[in-house]
Formats: structure tokens, sequence, C-alpha cells
């Protein structure tokens, strides 16, 4: 693919990921091909776009290969898709099919240009490190990295080299609005789409633009929220459970106190609920538009980690239902490593000027190189075939953990983990997390407790009163299994299981 003088090769490989929504309602076959067409005409899947494999789509939507393969080549009849022998199947480069409808002119201004680390912890020796916040480090791509920076360096203009573009360089943002539109189900133009150091950067840009109270989760990343708080806003907590927030408060519906009067933005996490784990609601998510086109107000989503999941179908992007009102932020901190400190986010139109006035005219937080070679991983099909390994590794992990607590600790609940790198361990009634957080520290294990991530917790030099939900705290361990290295993993289970044994009371 040839994008102002450099080519980025795309690779067989696994074939990309695609983010699809089957239309409800209908066969299964039926629906994967109005999904498909609805994808192609709305611009989330542009001409020459290649799709997964029958055999990798079917896995990921949870149906048979030839449900998959049927819809193929009747789409492929239909003049929607080309495929070619050992060239797999591609987005047709034609015009959108006629009768395609108001999808595809909406898509104009919003489809793209044709062909975070965790809070500061102290550095102190643990002989097992189940801290959420990392993926595997000994399993980052040292040889697909190093081969996408050698062909990036060695095509890259000459202007590459010079000071950079607040924006992002052209070449990464492309990229990013190819994949985020085929991945995510995001809508998004490259030039609303602004390169970062990370989320906690994208927030501090943004927190400077907004003012008030700011809705946030009551269980979530309080280091976040800290950057809120320092740009000025006053975080509110909204409560939370198995469907995640609950935006009746915002709304004023029944159920919890409006404070939606005062708040005008609000941060999710509405993929996968971040620590707890639950997927925001179908209705929750309506509701959360609703009630932002009504009070003119903005969504900031986190998507943090919604490349992996594990027991359900993909969750798209929140952005995909009204791209001027939510801002979609992400990194690569998850799917490759923390150190990299890129990330994105995917703004409305009026934000965008103001957000490159406080980002500065000359970009230095962002390697302009780093961001070649970024580019150059996703075009070539690297990244997705990283992230399904990690996927499948991932997903082992997970299970070893579920199998090991279920036989060595039965009194301890596990959930959250139909997605993500961790899971929350449900302490049995009578246990003191604390004292079995600092068991575990004893015995050289390091696990954080639940309580160290819900907003009106104490935190030291905080400003101010917070308002504290109603619900009572839970008492719970958050585990990472990412970090550990695949030899680490599984006597990082055992010290785990021997901590909690000794520390949680029996049944």
């Amino acid at each position: 693919m040839t994008i102002h003088g450099s080519t980025f090769p795309r690779s067989p490989g696994f074939g990309p990921e695609l983010h699809l929504e089957p239309v409800a309602g209908e066969g299964r076959g039926e629906g994967v091909m109005r999904g498909l067409r609805e994808a192609i005409a709305d611009g989330r899947l542009p001409p020459g776009t290649r799709l997964p494999s029958s055999r990798a789509l079917a896995a990921d939507l949870g149906v048979a290969r030839n449900t998959v393969v049927r819809a193929y080549g009747e789409l492929t009849a239909e003049g929607w898709l080309v495929a070619r022998r050992g060239s797999g199947t591609t987005v047709a480069s034609r015009g959108v099919p006629a009768g395609a409808g108001v999808g595809a002119r909406r898509a104009g201004s919003l489809s793209p240009s044709p062909p975070s680390p965790g809070p500061h912890r102290p550095h102190r020796p643990f002989r097992h490190d189940l801290r959420q916040g990392s993926p595997a480090a000994g399993s980052f791509p040292r040889g697909a990295w190093s081969a996408s920076t050698r062909r990036a360096l060695m095509s890259a203009p000459d202007d590459a080299f010079g000071p950079g573009d607040p924006r992002g360089h052209p070449f990464l943002r492309r990229e990013l609005a190819v994949h985020l539109a085929r991945a995510r189900g995001v809508l998004v133009d490259p030039e609303r789409l602004v390169v970062c150091a990370g989320v906690s950067h994208a927030l501090r840009l943004i927190g400077a633009l907004r003012e008030g109270a700011v809705g946030v989760e009551e269980y979530g990343p309080v280091f976040q929220y800290r950057v809120l708080e320092k740009a000025g806003l006053r975080p509110v907590p909204l409560p939370v459970d198995a469907d995640g927030a609950r935006v009746e408060v915002l709304t004023g519906a029944p159920g919890g106190p409006p404070v939606g009067r005062e708040v005008r933005t609000v941060l999710l996490t509405p993929a996968h609920q971040f620590p707890l784990g639950g997927a925001l609601a179908a209705e929750r998510r309506a509701a959360v538009i609703e009630w932002a086109r009504t009070r003119d107000a903005l969504v900031l989503e986190d998507d943090y980690d919604g490349e992996f999941r594990y027991d359900r179908r993909p969750v798209g992007a929140l952005q995909g239902l009204d791209p001027q009102r939510v801002v979609h932020l992400g990194s690569v901190s998850k799917s490759l490593s923390p150190a990299l400190r890129l990330g994105w986010m995917v703004l409305p139109d009026h934000l965008v000027p103001r957000v490159l006035a406080l980002k500065g005219e000359r970009e230095a937080r962002t390697s302009v190189p780093d961001q070649l070679t970024l580019a150059d991983f996703l075009a070539s099909g690297a990244r997705d075939r990283h992230v399904r390994r990690m996927r499948d590794r991932y997903r082992r992990r997970r299970d070893r953990l579920r199998e090991v607590l279920a036989e060595r600790v039965p009194g301890v609940g596990v959930s959250g983990v139909a997605a993500g790198l961790h899971a929350v361990l449900t302490l049995p009634a009578g246990t003191d997390e604390a004292a079995v957080v600092a068991a575990a520290a004893r015995h050289g294990v390091a696990v954080e407790g639940l309580a160290s991530y819900r907003w009106d917790a104490p935190v030291a030099g905080a400003p101010g009163p917070r308002s504290a939900p109603a619900v009572p705290p839970r008492k719970g361990l958050v585990v990472g299994y990412g970090t550990p290295s695949e030899s680490a993993f599984p006597g990082a289970l055992e010290a785990l299981c021997g901590v909690l044994r000794s520390e949680v009371p029996a049944r």
C-alpha cells in the first residue's frame, strides 16, 4: 500500500481483525451479509480493505464457517467483495452498489481517505508480579517490530525527519483510521484523529478544555481521574453493576440521584468496564448518547483493552453511535507495550483545532520514527497477527487461573474475565482485603485490592471532599494475569493460592 511515497506491505498471515455487527432478528447467514453490506456502505470498510479468512471471522462471530463462506460468496456475486485465489477477499474497488442508501452518503466526511500506564508504583522487588496494567513484556514482537522499523525508515520521505505534525504523522493517522474503522467500528476521518502519548496525555488535553463536573465510574482507573481533577474538573462517581455504569444517575431516570444538571463530561470504559469487567448494556449506551445530545455534553470513551475478548462477541465502539458527541481514546499499552507511549484520540470536528492549539505546533511527546513503525506494523498485518496470538495465550492463562482457584481456594469467586488481562477475585464475607494484600506482599506477591480502584477511597493530596456512592465498598483483589512470563506464571499462581488459603476464612 503506497501512502505519500511510503510503501507498507500487506501480509496475508492470520487475516485482519474485523468488528462486525450481524443484523439482529435475521438468520445468521443473512445477518452476517447485512452487517457486511452496512459496514461497506457507511464507509467503515473502504474499497481495498482485506477481510479476515472465513475460518477466522466464523470463530470471532461464533458461527459456522460455512455461514461466512456463503456470505462472502453472495456478496462477491453482488459486487460488494472481490475474491482472488491466494490473495483472500477484499472490499470491491468500485462505487457503492446501487441502492446502498443513506449510510454511504453519510460516510462522505467520516470514512478514511482512499488508497496507558497504570498509576505510579514504587519500584520494590516482588518475586511474582500479578498487578494489572501491562501485557507480557517478554512477548513483545521484537522481530516484527524491528522489520517494520527498517521498512518504515528506509521508505520514509525526507520531511518525516523534520518537525513533527501536532496531529501525528499522516502515515500513521491513515493506517489507524483504517484499523479503527475495521476492528472497532469507529467512524473516523484521519483529519479528526490526533496521535498522543497515551490516554492520560489525551485526558490532560481534553480536560483543559472542559469545566465543571465530570462523571466517572465508581470503580475505575483512579490515576486518570486525578488527571482530570488536576485539569480543574470535579469527578462525580457513577455506580457500576454487571451492565456497566448506571447512567440513569446522569439522565435522572429512577434508580439514582440525578446529577446530569452539573455534569457535562463523562468518562466511561464501555467495552469492558475497568476493573469490574462488564460491558455497557445496549440500553445504557443509547441512554448516555441521548443524554449527551440533550445536555450538549461530551462522552470520553476509553477503549483500554478492546482487543482481548474471550467468551463473548466483540463489543463495538460507543463512538460509532455519535461521532460528534463521543471522543474515542486508545493506545498500544495493552496490545503491544506501555513503553511505546503511543495513543490516539478520535475527536468531534469542533474539538480538533482546540486540542491542537493546546498540544502546540511542535510534537514533543511522540517519536515520529515510532509513529512510522506503528503505521507499517498495522499495514503489514503484524499487529493483527500478534493480537491473535496473544489472545490465545491470555485465554489459556485466564482459564488456568479459574481452574486453580476453583480447586485450591473454592471460597474465592472469579469475575470480569470475559475480556481483558485481569480478573477480579471476590473475597468472602469476613475477609480483610487490606490484610490479604499485605500478606501477599510479605510473600513476594504483588496484587492490588479492589478498594484502590474506588474513587471515594482516600487518596493522598486529593483536593476537597468527594461524593461517595451509597453502595457499600466491595471486597476483592484485582489480579493481572498478563504480566508474568510464561515460565513464571505457574509459580505466581501457586504463591497466590498459598496466600489466599492462609488469609481467607474457610467456608
